[in-house]
């Protein structure tokens, strides 16, 4: 019998305004607009939800949303910012999943279908994920837990803000049946429109086409919307760089100032990275530590062992990594381990793919 898949997709909360939101204090609370100036022929990149209220959204022009929102506060998009983020958020993603897929700088596909952090749960995973993500930067995100993609894209985008929706298999044809033809992935307003012609206004009517009828009004799109109306979507999450390390952080729920202490969390962690490795039969030669003190100044120290590391190597490097950061004086909110430098050819049986260059091309309309 084949492995129900796990699948989260994590969608951050109006990206690019809450990263503005949050760098600007004096932002926080008002409407805001990441894009062009009101008297530019520029367009709405992405806005505050508190901007979304006078009915802005992405793609408006900057004129028309000044004229909804006079008050507004209009800033250019700092995409270094918003790069710098993602990857960190990113990092967190590789903390849970075995597979990544980004769409764009701010949401991602995550397979959990093997992990085993939080007793394998799909929405434990999520919770924790949401959890990491708003220590680490700040900011909220949604997430949406589902078998297959499409509906966990679309579970996402159930309950924002700092939302979690779960759609479970045995709940996933009535999902879908009673789903409105506009909410689904993939079906823009051009092709809504042309449905609607057709009759076809919720799931349940576009279930009540044959495939043939598809083919003939919508072609090679057919067999997509064939399936995704019976909850079917087999598309599987593909990572898109080859993973140079594994690693796993903490964030304590008070601040820790003794090393002695911060050396048995690390051995914690120490004890999950290598299980982790050895069940894609990895081994690992470097060692880095992270610390992030409570004035959120983050630091890391790495070291690199002539042999492969196990556990008893870790534990004698890690007070060393420590006396090389203020820990011990200055108090310390998290801490993380990762391993790295694989044999070569071990990395194989790791993520085969091209790592994911971040540029603006990658940014989709922040519309959730």
């Amino acid at each position: 019998m084949v492995q129900q898949r796990k699948i989260i997709h994590v969608d951050m909360d109006a990206f690019f305004a809450s990263v503005e939101q949050r760098d600007q204090p004096e932002y926080k609370g008002k409407p805001l607009i990441v894009g062009g100036q009101p008297n530019s022929r520029g367009v709405v990149a992405a806005c505050s939800y508190e901007a979304r209220q006078f009915g802005i959204h992405s793609a408006m022009s900057c004129s028309q949303a000044y004229r909804r929102c006079p008050q507004a506060i209009f800033v250019p998009p700092r995409f270094e910012a918003y790069r710098e983020v993602s990857i960190q958020i990113r990092e967190i993603f590789w903390n849970y999943a075995s597979e990544v897929e980004p769409l764009s700088l701010d949401e991602a596909y995550l397979d959990v279908s093997y992990t085993e952090e939080c007793e394998g749960s799909a929405t434990l995973i999520a919770q924790a994920i949401k959890r990491d993500i708003f220590a680490e930067t700040d900011l909220v995100a949604s997430a949406g837990v589902s078998y297959n993609k499409f509906l966990a894209k679309i579970a996402s985008d159930m309950d924002k803000p700092d939302g979690l929706y779960i759609i479970k298999p045995a709940q996933g044809p009535k999902f879908v049946a009673e789903l409105a033809i506009g909410k689904f992935h993939g079906i823009g307003p051009a092709t809504e429109a042309k449905m609607n012609k057709l009759g076809i206004y919720t799931g349940q009517d576009l279930h009540a086409l044959s495939l043939e009828q598809l083919q003939t009004n919508f072609g090679k799109a057919s067999h997509y919307y064939y399936h995704i109306a019976r909850g079917i979507d087999h598309r599987p999450v593909r990572s898109q760089r080859i993973r140079k390390s594994l690693g796993k952080e903490t964030t304590f729920a008070e601040d820790i100032v003794s090393t002695e202490i911060l050396t048995e969390k690390v051995m914690m962690l120490a004890e999950v990275v290598l299980a982790s490795l050895a069940k894609q039969q990895l081994s690992a030669y470097t060692l880095t530590l992270k610390v992030k003190y409570n004035n959120f100044k983050q630091v890391t120290r790495a070291y690199t062992a002539d042999n492969k590391l196990d556990l008893e190597a870790i534990k004698q490097a890690v007070p060393n990594l420590l006396l090389k950061t203020d820990a011990g004086s200055t108090p310390v909110r998290l801490i993380g381990l990762s391993l790295s430098s694989f044999d070569k050819g071990e990395e194989q049986n790791l993520l085969q793919q091209l790592d994911l260059s971040l540029d603006e091309s990658m940014f989709e309309a922040d519309i959730n």
